[in-house]
């Protein structure tokens, strides 16, 4: 694999580019050229033409480029270039370098081979010690800034090349199979080439040891044996093994070249010299570590978090032990959030589909921020309908009250919006049905794709109950469990509730008595507490088949209370009179 290096006449103008093997590229100042180099004032617009392979990059000038290319100093049409050899356009050179690992033995050359452990290297001084920590300093920053693996790698390279002076070269390895990938590499001085790490070395510390392993050679005596390319013109590198877990095994590879006069003074004061430098690059290799880990952890919360309250997060631990997310059957209050006439929305807004989807989103987020404050589980979207649910992970008491809470803040915020002249959700309307029982909940799906969500009788029981809303012309709907439960358990200060009847509701065969959940009295004067207990009286002699006082209680209701059509209606329907067969129950035909 190759880079083209771009180096123009300021230090600020310097490009790098990977270039992929039976590929063709352009070189030239236009903007779409495949290599645009905008400050040669030499290029033409559209000036050379790369064929890259894995030996070489062969060049051609572009027939209406005006000006020569130049190689070794001599102007051409074509050239070839192999590792380590550039051509030149004008004041700019666009140097090839390589970058594979090196897989030539250098056994015979070999001095000197230190394996160290966490505490010898604790017990080696920093030299350098005030610009090193100034480095490491940086270092969270240069972290967390980063978007890519390509920058971030750029950025650890160029921070290790500041925090070592000796260091020529830093590479970014990673051993996957027989070979040895280099992610990203850099040199100080750029025209000197590519990096070649030595695969022995790779494989040393981070296969064999996992732990840093530094190696020096032998200063070279004939460059021109093959078998001495490994090092090119380095003749020390070490490697530091970088473990996260859940990641691939990677190392930082460090290389330089010492002097003569280090090697004629010994291997104690080289080796010094460098365990040093090894210090320092295991330190960003501690903390660079612990970073990724945190920064996947919150990755993975902030998934998390789009299902589950804090308290649930919380619980889950910082290790997110997922067993607690297993499938298993537990007493579960559902609630199921709905749109009202979004389909005949959808039919209107058929010309602007994205700006109804995003109107969509938007309603969806406020059901979900409601659910999941008041420590409910997002399961699902369908459409213009979202799912929570409460009671699992962890059983809890408050599960139906909480459910309800979620519901009227839920309520109360797209009344908000109604309320509030051009805002996006002004003119949506939502239905909300709540059930309480037994359900199967937590990772539910398939090997290829699993979600968090709840199964059951009861969620379908939810579904219809929302259904009912229209039907029933109240906001939210209650089955039977969780209105016991809101009596009892919720103060009534906070939410009430008031019967409204006893159905089947559409493909269901057992009768439900339904409750709708209101807001407290101060905060929903049209309805006072009498005027519940009168409605409720009435339902009671609906139920028992006494419709002329049932129409009396019904009649004392405000004018703008929608609940009473829903009875009224079969009552006029029988001029008052109860049929012969009535048992008490409203059996629902559609949905």
């Amino acid at each position: 694999m190759f880079d083209l290096i771009v180096l123009g006449p300021d230090h600020r103008q310097r490009i790098r580019l990977p270039l992929t093997s039976e590929k063709t590229l352009t070189v030239g100042r236009a903007d779409d050229a495949d290599v645009p180099v905008a400050w040669e004032p030499m290029l033409s617009r559209r000036h050379i033409q790369l064929t890259i392979t894995d030996e070489q990059v062969a060049g051609r000038k572009i027939s209406e480029a005006a000006n020569p290319v130049f190689v070794s100093g001599i102007a051409t049409s074509k050239f070839f270039l192999q590792d380590g050899e550039a051509f030149v356009v004008g004041a700019t050179e666009f140097r090839l370098a390589a970058s594979q690992a090196d897989e030539s033995s250098q056994l015979d050359r070999l001095l000197e081979e230190i394996r160290f452990d966490a505490g010898q290297l604790q017990q080696i001084p920093f030299s350098d010690a005030d610009k090193r920590i100034e480095v490491l300093t940086h270092l969270p920053s240069v972290i967390w800034g980063t978007r890519t693996d390509e920058d971030f790698f750029l950025r650890v390279a160029q921070l290790l090349l500041a925090g070592i002076p000796r260091a020529e070269a830093v590479a970014i390895v990673e051993p996957v199979g027989d070979k040895i990938e280099i992610l990203h590499w850099d040199r100080r001085t750029e025209t000197e080439g590519g990096v070649h790490p030595s695969s022995r070395l790779v494989r040393e510390a981070i296969v064999s040891s996992n732990r840093s392993v530094l190696h020096v050679w032998e200063p070279e005596v004939d460059n021109d044996n093959p078998q001495y390319t490994a090092t090119g013109d380095f003749n020390w590198a070490f490697c530091t093994p970088v473990s996260v877990t859940g990641q691939p095994r990677r190392g930082l590879y460090v290389a330089g070249q010492l002097d003569a006069a280090s090697f004629a003074s010994g291997t104690d004061e080289h080796s010094a010299l460098l365990s040093a430098d090894v210090r320092f690059t295991e330190l960003v290799s501690e903390i660079v570590s612990s970073l990724r880990r945190l920064s996947r952890l919150e990755r993975h919360q902030a998934g998390l978090r789009q299902f589950f309250a804090p308290p649930i997060l919380e619980a889950l631990g910082q290790d997110l032990d997922t067993d607690i997310l297993e499938p298993r059957e537990c007493d579960v209050t559902v609630l199921f959030c709905d749109l009202r006439g979004f389909s005949q929305r959808a039919e209107n807004a058929a010309h602007d589909l994205t700006g109804l989807l995003s109107r969509v989103s938007e309603a969806l987020g406020l059901m979900t921020e409601q659910i999941l404050h008041y420590g409910g589980v997002t399961g699902d979207f369908q459409g213009d309908a979202a799912l929570g649910f409460w009671g699992w992970p962890f059983a809890t008491e408050s599960a139906p009250l909480n459910a309800c809470r979620a519901a009227l803040a839920i309520r109360k915020a797209f009344e908000t919006a109604s309320s509030t002249p051009g805002h996006t959700l002004a003119d949506f309307e939502m239905g909300i049905g709540i059930a309480h029982g037994r359900a199967v909940a937590g990772k539910i799906g398939t090997s290829e794709q699993v979600k968090v969500t709840v199964f059951g009788p009861v969620v379908n029981l939810a579904s219809r109950l929302e259904t009912m809303t229209t039907q029933l012309r109240v906001p939210i709907v209650l089955d039977e469990a969780t209105a016991d439960l809101v009596r009892e358990k919720l103060d009534h200060h906070e939410a009430r509730t008031r019967r409204l009847g006893r159905v089947i509701p559409v493909g269901m065969e057992t009768p439900v008595i339904v409750s709708e959940l209101l807001p407290p009295e101060h905060e929903y004067p049209l309805l006072k507490d009498d005027h519940i207990a009168q409605y409720e009286a009435g339902v009671d002699s609906f139920i028992n088949g006494d419709w002329e006082s049932a129409w009396q209680s019904l009649h004392n209701m405000p004018a703008g209370d929608r609940a009473q059509d829903f009875l009224a209606m079969p009552i006029v329907q029988h001029n008052r009179q109860a049929p012969a067969d009535w048992d008490g129950i409203i059996r629902l035909t559609s949905k």
